[in-house]
């Protein structure tokens, strides 16, 4: 190949493109990105970003020199509309034709709206841009923050605006939204941060509209007939994965560009990683898209090495590991485990929010979760990857 395009420069493009470079690809490579930043890190935005702690430049993945070693052509600020397969060409927004002979498909995904028209003072929180049109709007001093949605991104966001000062109620339609992750004992754990740090959280709960006052919300209406006053909405409902570009290629899109285990798409030319692909894992024997941070930064070496041999010669096994920070709480996880999965503390205690937790199906330990116990945390992850590892050679 001489000429590779990537398609999305968050984290999984960025570390397409370096590991192309590593793996001692010298030809032409393009990295087209819809927004118009060089690289940055997604998990500060929810966190230090919001409340002031960081920057624009402390969030970059990247130093201008590690940027200019990758000796790239950055098309940014100019989305792609098109993947043209027949013509081996990648369409951008401004009509320009990137001729290529490989693809890496990292264009991640866009934050999902409540339906209707934009209103002034509602809020998602994906991007950068996301991120800075919050921060201001939380500067000015909301007398009320309403969060719509319980999940990790929602929770950092209302864990960020009580560090601000704000009054936050956290609205979630699910009345115990993260029992399919983490089994209702240790979702229950996560779930009373939120009022044991002065949060008012309202589960089980169905939004149904906003109100406004001159063009900005007002407040947040309830099936329940009731009228939460807000000057602020956060909406963390979740993503949808970026393909609509890629709508006509051929590609195989079902929630995201279905791939083999090697995130090769039918064309062995084209390759996906990240939020946007949706991988086939023997070992759910399905297949799977994740979101998580590791993930992104993990899965495009394997798609990379693929793209470069022509051919699938090497799977991706994820390592399920993410965390979240929120209030005091340091939350770690790692595994695949399923709610009916055996949950044994082996060190510290809940109510301390200070333990180790592991799961186990049988005797096959599945997972761990910690609070505030990286330490133990790390050592018992490192046990869960050797039983991968011993039960799959």
């Amino acid at each position: 190949m001489k000429r590779i395009a990537v398609v999305g420069t968050s984290l999984a493009g960025l570390r397409a493109a370096q590991a192309l470079r590593e793996a001692g690809y010298d030809g032409a490579l393009t990295m087209v990105g819809a927004e118009p930043h060089q690289p940055y890190d997604r998990p500060p935005l929810s966190k230090e970003f919001l409340q002031g702690k960081a920057e624009q430049d402390g969030i970059a993945l990247a130093i201008t020199d590690d940027v200019a070693a990758l000796n790239a052509d950055w098309r940014l600020g100019v989305p792609a509309t098109k993947l043209d397969t027949a013509a081996g060409t990648v369409v951008l927004a401004d009509d320009t034709d990137i001729p290529t002979d490989g693809v890496v498909i990292a264009t991640g995904g866009h934050a999902r709206h409540l339906p209707g028209p934009s209103v002034a003072g509602v809020h998602v929180l994906r991007t950068l841009d996301d991120a800075i049109a919050l921060r201001q709007d939380l500067q000015a001093g909301p007398e009320n923050v309403v969060i719509i949605g319980a999940g990790f991104i929602g929770s950092e966001v209302a864990a960020s605006c009580r560090a601000l000062g704000l009054r936050v109620t956290v609205v979630e339609a699910l009345a115990d939204p993260l029992a399919p992750l983490l089994g209702p004992e240790l979702a229950q754990v996560c779930a009373r941060l939120h009022p044991e740090n002065g949060v008012s959280v309202l589960y089980g709960t169905k939004v149904t509209g906003l109100s406004t006052v001159d063009g900005r919300v007002s407040g947040v209406r309830l099936a329940d007939g009731r009228l939460l006053p807000a000057e602020v909405v956060v909406v963390g409902i979740g993503m949808r994965p970026a393909t609509d570009w890629l709508t006509g290629s051929g590609l195989h899109l079902d929630n995201g560009v279905l791939t083999d285990a090697g995130c090769v798409t039918p064309l062995a030319n084209v390759v996906a990683a990240g939020d946007v692909a949706r991988y086939w894992s023997a070992e759910h024997d399905a297949y799977v898209r994740q979101e998580h941070w590791t993930n992104a930064n993990d899965q495009p070496a394997v798609a990379v090495a693929n793209l470069l041999a022509g051919r699938t010669i090497t799977h991706y096994r994820a390592s399920g590991y993410f965390w979240s920070k929120q209030y005091d709480a340091w939350i770690q996880y790692a595994g695949r485990t399923a709610p009916t999965d055996e949950i044994r503390i082996i060190d510290g205690s809940p109510e301390e929010r200070k333990f180790v937790a592991t799961y186990h199906r049988g005797d096959r330990m599945t997972g761990a979760f910690a609070i505030n116990s990286p330490k133990i945390f790390t050592r018992t992850r490192k046990q869960l990857r050797a039983n991968a590892t011993d039960r799959s050679s």
